[in-house]
C-alpha cells in the first residue's frame, strides 16, 4: 500500500522547488506591484511617503504622461524591427550552417560567439563603432564618399535603429542554435520527396520546413519578444534614452520611475503593464502554435 502513494508524491516533490522559486521570485512579487499599483507614494515628496489609495489613478496618470506615451511607441517600435529581422537573419544563418561541409563548426561558433558576452560588455564593444569623429561606421561611410560624420546615438533618429542593431548583433547567434536544432531534427525522407517532385529551395521552406520547426518557431518568437521588453543594459550605456527620450524604452523607463523619480505607486503600474503585455503575448503565441498545428 505504501508504494503507489510513494509514486503518486514522487512527482509533486520534484516540482516542488520549481514551484516554491515560481512563487517566492515571480507571484509574490507580481502580486506585491500589483497591490502597489493602487496606491499613490513618493519616497521623495514627505506626504506621500507612506501609501495612499489612489485606485486607478497611476495608470491614468501614465496614459495621461506624453513622455510614457513616447516610451511605449520607442518600444512598439524596437519590438517591430528587432524580434522579425532577428528571427529572418537567424532562421536564414541556420540554414546556411547546417550543412555538413568542413570546417562549419568554426563558422557556427563565430556566429554564436556574440551571445556569451554580457550586454554591457558588447555595448561598451559597439560604442567605439558609433563614435562621431573616428568610429568605424563613420570610417566606411568616409570611404564611401560621404564627408560627415554621424552621431549614431545622439541624433534622434538613428539613436533607437542604433540599439535595435547591437541587440540583433547580440542575439542572432542565440536565436541560431533553435532553429538550427530544429533543422538537424527534421525527417529528412520528406525533404527528398519534395526534391524529387521538383520542389524549389523556397517552396520546400514554406510547405515543408517551416511547419516542421513550427515549435522552434513558437519558442524562438517568445523568447525575442521578452528579450526585447527587457532591454534596458545598452540603453544605459550608450543612449541613456536620450536624445529627448528618442530611445528610452519601457523596462528603462520603469527604473527612472522607481529609482531616480522615486514614485514606487507608479513604478508598479509600469511593471503591471510589463507583465501584462509579456503574458498576453505568450500566452497569445503559444495557442496560435498549437492550433496552426493541429
Amino acid at each position: 500500500m505504501g508504494a503507489p502513494r510513494k509514486t503518486k508524491l514522487l512527482p509533486y516533490l520534484l516540482v516542488a522547488p520549481t514551484l516554491l522559486f515560481v512563487l517566492v521570485f515571480t507571484l509574490l512579487p507580481l502580486g506585491e506591484a500589483l497591490v502597489g499599483s493602487l496606491f499613490k507614494q513618493r519616497l521623495n515628496i514627505p506626504k506621500f511617503q507612506d501609501p495612499v489609495f489612489f485606485g486607478l489613478g497611476n495608470f491614468a496618470d501614465l496614459f495621461g504622461d506624453p513622455d510614457f506615451l513616447q516610451v511605449l511607441a520607442n518600444t512598439g517600435l524596437y519590438v517591430v524591427l528587432f524580434v522579425p529581422l532577428s528571427l529572418a537573419a537567424a532562421l536564414g544563418l541556420a540554414l546556411l550552417v547546417e550543412e555538413k561541409l568542413r570546417g562549419i563548426a568554426w563558422f557556427r561558433l563565430a556566429l554564436f560567439h556574440p551571445t556569451v558576452l554580457p550586454l554591457v560588455s558588447a555595448a561598451t564593444v559597439w560604442m567605439f563603432f558609433f563614435t562621431p569623429e573616428y568610429g568605424l561606421w563613420n570610417q566606411a561611410l568616409h570611404l564611401l564618399g560621404y564627408s560627415g560624420p554621424q552621431n549614431w546615438t545622439g541624433n534622434p533618429a538613428l539613436a533607437l535603429g542604433s540599439l535595435v542593431l547591437v541587440a540583433f548583433w547580440k542575439n542572432v547567434g542565440f536565436f541560431m542554435l533553435f532553429f538550427l536544432a530544429g533543422l538537424q531534427n527534421l525527417d529528412r525522407s520528406a525533404l527528398e520527396a519534395a526534391r524529387l517532385d521538383g520542389a524549389g529551395g523556397f517552396r520546400m521552406l514554406r510547405t515543408i520546413v517551416l511547419p516542421l520547426i513550427r515549435r522552434q518557431t513558437v519558442f524562438v518568437t517568445s523568447i525575442a519578444f521578452i528579450g526585447a521588453f527587457q532591454t534596458v543594459d545598452h540603453v544605459f550605456v550608450l543612449t541613456q534614452g536620450g536624445p529627448s527620450g528618442s530611445s528610452s524604452l519601457l523596462l528603462f523607463h520603469l527604473w527612472q520611475v522607481r529609482f531616480e523619480r522615486l514614485n514606487v505607486g507608479q513604478g508598479d503600474a509600469v511593471t503591471v503593464l510589463l507583465v501584462a503585455v509579456l503574458l498576453a503575448f505568450t500566452v497569445t503565441n503559444f495557442f496560435w502554435g498549437e492550433h496552426r498545428e493541429k
